[in-house]
């Protein structure tokens, strides 16, 4: 049991800022990243992601003065490596995407990994909380740290992983209202490993047996929710065709005690349309092919596409020409009143759109202009658009779209199709 602890936190995204908030309050910490910008956003109170209030922030942030007289607790932000090579505990909390090709991406895992290899000491503790397959921690990031450390594993140095629960927007199940699986190289380093998420988290921890169980579990959360929306998805197809609203299907399936409440939509974000290809990766490796995993998330991300046709469908019926046409998109985050737009899937749609040759105009009053930008290319507006449109799709359900005039965009008899089912009598079509 480390006497002092002395925490670093890798990465302050979503996950990391909130995490080292949090151990803030109780430990000399240091949160690092590599983009200097977010860093000295931060540092000024602004959390682009909104996980973070400005109040909450400003509260726990200590000074470099005040981080090298050993202050007992606070939280310092920083991109220079120096300022946390004397934590004893480092917290891995960097991305785990998937490439062009839909493989698992340990770039920069790998990077997280060599930077703490030239830092690490006897004794230290490195935690990874980056969802991956099971075996990455000890397989992957293990290696890499033995080799540029010079360090033994278990002997010099030890390893945990504790996944990730964080629900992007979600005000109400934040980090501390989230049980925590943790997990340790050995049950020493387990027990204070979850006696360390204990100090924080309010809702308590769940120790698993080892680290692979921990992984494991933490892949096949997103992958489980991943199949159920692709199953309600498959569903909403057939009762098109079959001219049932599916929405209505569900309402009157919920009526039974243990029917699961899953809805059709676009499944996008870090976690669940990335999660699913980690473990069919780590299964292909072990000669089996996987099925029912696969299987849902080729559905899943061939709704974009398909959601697009039907708003063109609805559009030629009213009349429309299509080619050239002005489709107003309405959201472009992954997820509704949340700025994240990390693998969103509705990408997928503007480009259907565009194939078609219609002109399409984003309309997302949470989503980063240049952010939006940077990761795809696209130009976006935060404010309502003053343009009437010869068809309107809604593809997130913002609080600020659920009153929204849309009669007073629309072209004539432009028809609106709603991706959520939540613009009821608006909408002239809905998945």
């Amino acid at each position: 049991m480390r006497n002092k602890k002395k925490i670093a936190i890798i990465g302050l995204g979503y996950v990391g800022l909130p995490l080292a908030v949090e151990f803030g309050k109780k430990y000399r910490t240091v949160g690092f990243d590599i983009n200097n910008d977010r860093v000295n956003s931060l540092k000024d109170g602004f959390d682009y992601t909104l996980e973070i209030s400005k109040h909450s922030l400003e509260s726990v942030l200590i000074n470099k003065d005040e981080i090298k007289n050993n202050i007992s607790s606070g939280l310092f932000l920083s991109y220079y490596v120096d300022d946390i090579k004397n934590a004893n505990i480092f917290i891995v909390t960097v991305p785990t995407p998937i490439d062009l090709n839909n493989r698992p991406d340990l770039t920069p895992l790998k990077k997280a990994s060599e930077m703490i290899g030239k830092i690490l000491k006897k004794g230290d503790i490195v935690i990874y909380e980056s969802t991956v397959y099971p075996g990455v921690t000890e397989e992957f990031c293990m290696p890499i740290l033995e080799n540029i450390s010079g360090l033994k594993y278990n002997i010099d140095f030890y390893l945990g992983y504790s996944p990730e629960r964080i629900n992007p927007g979600d005000k109400e199940r934040t980090i501390t209202n989230i049980l925590k699986v943790t997990s340790g190289s050995t049950p020493e380093i387990a027990k204070e490993i979850d006696s360390l998420y204990q100090s924080i988290i309010i809702t308590g921890t769940y120790l698993a047996k080892n680290i692979k169980v921990a992984e494991a579990a933490k892949v096949i959360e997103n992958s489980q929710r991943d199949i159920n929306i692709a199953f309600v998805n498959e569903l909403a197809k057939i009762f098109n065709l079959l001219k049932i609203d599916t929405q209505d299907v569900l309402e009157a399936a919920a009526t039974k005690w243990n029917f699961l409440p899953f809805k059709p939509g676009l499944v996008g974000g870090h976690c669940i349309g990335v999660d699913p290809y980690y473990l069919a990766q780590k299964a292909q490796e072990f000669g089996y092919q996987s099925e029912i995993i696969l299987s849902g998330r080729r559905l899943n991300d061939s709704m974009g596409h398909y959601v697009a046709n039907e708003l063109i469908k609805l559009m030629v019926k009213a009349g429309k020409k299509i080619k050239n046409s002005k489709i107003l998109v309405l959201g472009i985050t992954f997820k509704e009143n949340c700025p994240d737009v990390r693998n969103t899937k509705v990408i997928d749609v503007v480009s259907q759109l565009k194939d078609f040759g219609a002109k399409v105009k984003i309309y997302d009053p949470w989503a980063s202009k240049k952010e939006v930008s940077r990761e795809y290319k696209l130009n976006t507006t935060n404010v309502v658009p003053n343009s009437l449109f010869d068809g309107i799709i809604l593809t997130v359900s913002h609080n600020e779209f659920l009153n929204l005039d849309l009669d007073s965009l629309k072209n004539g008899n432009a028809p609106v199709y709603d991706v959520k089912g939540v613009l009821g009598s608006k909408a002239d079509g809905r998945l």
